[in-house]
């Protein structure tokens, strides 16, 4: 962990430890050396850290080594091959279009990691076989368009076409982006972090499917490519507890350890292996390090004393960065020439040699004796460690250096150095350009690829759509929903647990739901499915809960179907796209309903909710405890009034906000059978409410409405002054408004229940872009101008903020009159928070009076109901 700030040991002690430890060896062998050493590490305490993180050096010692097997000359030309291409792709973008970005340095210092997986680990789906799954790190995506090429899978003109995607015969996306290139990409990774936490749960989510019977025992593995500076990201590690617990056999994290990041240094001043090694082993992680290549085998062995693992140990990542980038004779001086015993172990080299030590990242024999122990490993998740160099291969155009991450261009020198070091056969003139190089299909090394491939199943990456239509039960089914509740109250929220109830004992759907909570569910009043179905354990339920008495007690079980994460909305969102894109990946459809506190959703883990969008995952998401007022004691940080909007920002998310049981019950209908029948790649957003109130019956003529988003409520009588519309909760407030407004000032009004605001945003919007491109054609109508005909004003409220509606005004005849919840939340009551945002049936009132310009009216209301119209603004307040 870099210079100890401690006091070292005096030479004399540290050598009898040497002496001690040597003798215990000879004596006793290794194993009891080991465990000594364990017992030490166990009671140190306070340098514990170090002790975890283990000594600096290759876990795989070299009297246990396998050969590489195959032919390593093939090997290395093919890694050679693939490092040209891959920096030929960015340097080409760039040179034709400046600013088009790419990364070079990724890929060159992972392309060994990369070769030994492809060519001997990483399985392809047979018949015979699920395959491995691959997250491939984001910006190492060059390197795998590289091979493909070679494959045959990609041709020249679409490695051309790099970043530029929207040419004639397309291109290729810029990262591992599935919902770009459905046939290829299976898991979007480069927003960092998120590729490692959707790698543990994937890995879990194979063993639910086996232990509820939806999947054969299988051996896939799950492999995660990851950056060391990535590691920073929380999601990287959040879950690796998670991952030892459930004892994941079927998990294996490679690390990419070169040392840098962006801007510099993942730790300049420390060690970012230890400190890995330290944490991934502390959560229960078997630790693979490799660290050293075969040129410090010798030096290694023939330190008797120690000295250069001390060394080895004391220098930090600034120092390896700094070496990474001099010479032989600066290794000499600054690092064996710290200690004259070292430079005398260094003496019969030459500073050549010196510059040669390879780090073990970059030994394909030492990579693949890494995977292999990795993959021999059956106990639980492992973690390999391999210390690299960031743009190896670049030498002084951008090996090592800190500028290395962000290369996208090489001069002509550059080309003609990475020419050389790699043995491409393109003389000088033809290295001016950059050209792709693919040998001849009978050429020995393409021939080796080839059989390595058909050896282990098929390409990688690769992606298989699989439509799979399940029989999705007809919307008569829910009819208990659709015929109310009379007098008696129910909150959508508890209306949802029931539909899913229902929908659980459905025959043809049941078994292939999947409820997800991140611990509240018995905030939810889901508890109840904990006895009926169970919560997922691999093993099982070991204790008997102390609410084993009860009726709804806490029930784990192997063959559970509830994924109750707990707080973790990451981790469940996690598990949401694994089982919302299982139909691709396991061929199994799956359908996960995620019921989530909403403010928790959309604000807290968007950029996993856009990479699901991105997996092409299906799936619903439950915003639950919905609302800035609804969600009343709360307070500011639960309180959601911007879900929605945020929502509308993802493609495939269509998002709704039902006040009734009976809209939820057309809702999720029509989700399971857009997702799951007609196989549309499709995200549902749905907001659920706590607030309980008397649930009617649904007209015969409304099921259209809801889905497009805007149905009547109540009707006008006679020709309406003012249209109110109300979402959610919040439309009984427009109800009541409009009681007021007919009783006190006889205005005519009808009532509309707006089911979704971004469903109507998107239909006007695509029916107006219609309009524009087809001028000689007749405009196509959006749904709202079909309900809304007349330029009457439009009063809308909502618990979201005024945003999400305002954006209709655009598409309406007359003017539209948005009322919101923008600012942040308070701990109040229903009527005192609606009263403070302004959005209850008195401001609707007030609003509508205005709108029709009614002032001396609106004066009146506003005098009634004792509101202070100066007031501070409530966005602010």
């Amino acid at each position: 962990m870099g210079q100890d700030a401690h006091e070292p040991l005096a030479a004399e002690a540290e050598a009898d430890w040497h002496r001690s430890l040597r003798d215990l060896r000879a004596r006793h062998g290794d194993a009891a050396a080991a465990g000594l050493l364990d017992t030490l590490r166990a009671t140190i305490g306070p340098v514990a850290l170090a002790a975890i993180a283990g000594p600096y050096r290759n876990s795989v010692a070299v009297e246990d080594e396998s050969p590489l097997p195959g032919d390593p000359g093939l090997q290395e030309r093919l890694e050679a091959l693939v490092r040209w291409n891959a920096m030929a792709m960015v340097v080409r973008a760039n040179a034709e279009l400046t600013g088009i970005g790419g990364h070079i340095s990724t890929f060159a210092s992972a392309a060994t990691l990369y070769e030994v997986g492809q060519n001997h680990f990483w399985r392809g789906r047979t018949d015979d076989q699920l395959g491995d799954l691959v997250f491939f790190q984001g910006h190492a995506a060059p390197g795998m368009y590289a091979r493909s090429y070679l494959e045959g899978r990609l041709d020249r003109e679409q490695l051309y076409n790099f970043r530029r995607e929207l040419r004639g015969n397309g291109g290729l996306s810029s990262y591992p982006h599935p919902w770009l290139m459905p046939e290829y990409w299976q898991f979007p990774t480069v927003s960092m972090g998120l590729g490692p936490i959707q790698a543990v749960y994937q890995a879990r989510f194979n063993r639910y499917l086996v232990d509820r019977g939806l999947l054969a025992e299988n051996d896939a593995t799950v492999w995660a490519m990851v950056g060391d500076g990535e590691t920073d990201e929380p999601e990287t590690t959040a879950a690796l507890t998670m991952a030892s617990r459930e004892q994941l056999p079927n998990l294996i994290f490679i690390v990419n350890c070169n040392l840098q990041r962006l801007d510099g240094p993942v730790r300049g001043n420390d060690k970012i292996i230890q400190e890995l090694a330290a944490r991934f082993a502390g959560s229960g992680w078997k630790v693979i390090k490799v660290i050293w290549g075969a040129g410090w085998d010798d030096l290694l062995a023939r330190d008797t004393s120690g000295l250069l693992a001390k060394r080895m140990n004391e220098s930090i990542d600034g120092d390896w960065q700094k070496y990474s980038v001099e010479s032989g004779a600066y290794l000499r001086e600054h690092f064996f020439g710290r200690y004259d015993e070292l430079r005398e172990l260094v003496a019969d080299y030459s500073d050549e040699q010196l510059s040669q030590l390879a780090r073990g990242g970059h030994d394909r024999t030492k990579v693949y004796n890494a995977f292999k122990a990795a993959v021999d490993h059956d106990q639980g998740p492992v973690v390999i460690l391999a210390k690299t160099i960031k743009g190896y291969g670049l030498g002084r155009f951008g090996e090592g250096l800190n500028i290395t991450h962000n290369q996208k261009k090489l001069n002509h020198e550059g080309l003609k150095h990475f020419r050389s070091r790699f043995g491409i056969p393109l003389d000088d003139d033809e290295v001016a350009d950059a050209p792709f190089y693919r040998p001849p299909e009978d050429a020995s090394e393409m021939e080796y690829l080839a059989e390595r491939r058909r050896a282990l199943g098929g390409h990688l990456p690769n992606r298989e759509p699989n439509p799979i239509a399940l029989q999705v039960p007809p919307l008569d089914q829910l009819q208990e929903f659709l015929d109310g509740t009379g007098d008696r109250v129910a909150s959508t929220t508890m209306a949802y647990v029931r539909i899913l109830t229902t929908l659980l004992r459905d025959e043809h759907i049941g078994q292939h739901l999947v409820p997800i909570v991140p611990d509240e569910a018995r905030t939810l009043g889901m508890d109840g499915l904990f006895r009926q179905i169970g919560i997922y354990s691999h093993v099982g339920q070991r204790y008997e809960p102390v609410d084993a008495s009860k009726a709804l007690y806490y029930r784990e079980a192997k063959d559970g179907q509830v994924l109750e994460e707990g707080i973790t909305e990451a981790g469940a969102m996690a598990s949401f796209i694994a089982a919302g894109t299982a139909h691709a990946v396991w061929r199994v459809p799956m359908i996960p309903m995620y019921a989530f506190y909403s403010m928790f959703g959309f604000q807290r883990v968007g950029d996993l909710i856009y990479a699901a969008g991105d997996a092409r995952a299906r799936g619903f998401l439950f915003g639950a405890t919905a609302g800035r007022t609804t969600l009343n004691g709360e307070g500011l940080q639960h309180q959601d009034g911007h879900g929605h909007l945020i929502a509308s920002t993802v493609p495939p998310v269509v998002s709704y906000d039902p006040a009734y049981a009976y809209e939820l019950a057309v809702i999720i209908q029509d989700g399971l059978r857009r997702m799951y029948a007609e196989n549309e790649e499709l995200i549902y957003y749905v907001t659920l409410y706590n607030e309980a109130y008397p649930q009617p019956a649904m007209s015969a003529d409304a099921a259209e409405g809801i889905r497009r988003g805007l149905h009547c409520v109540r009707a006008a009588e006679g020709e309406p002054a003012v249209h109110l519309w109300g979402s959610g909760p919040l439309l009984r407030e427009a109800l009541a408004a409009a009681d007021t407004l007919a009783e006190r000032y006889e205005i005519s009004c009808d009532v509309w229940s707006c089911t979704s605001a971004n469903q109507l945003y998107r239909d006007a919007r695509a029916c107006a872009r219609q309009t524009v491109l087809h001028p000689d054609a007749e405009a196509p109508v959006p749904w709202l101008r079909q309900q809304i005909a007349d330029d009457a004003p439009v009063v809308v409220t909502s618990d979201s903020i005024a945003g999400l509606h305002d954006r209709l005004a655009a598409f309406l005849p007359g003017s539209l009159h948005a009322l919101g919840t923008d600012g942040f939340g308070r701990s109040e009551s229903h009527a005192a928070l609606r009263r403070h945002f302004e959005v209850d049936a008195t401001a609707m009132v007030i609003t509508a009076l205005s709108a029709l310009g009614r002032n001396e009216d609106a004066a009146t209301a506003i005098a009634a109901a004792q509101v202070d119209p100066d007031r501070p603004d409530p966005l602010l307040s």
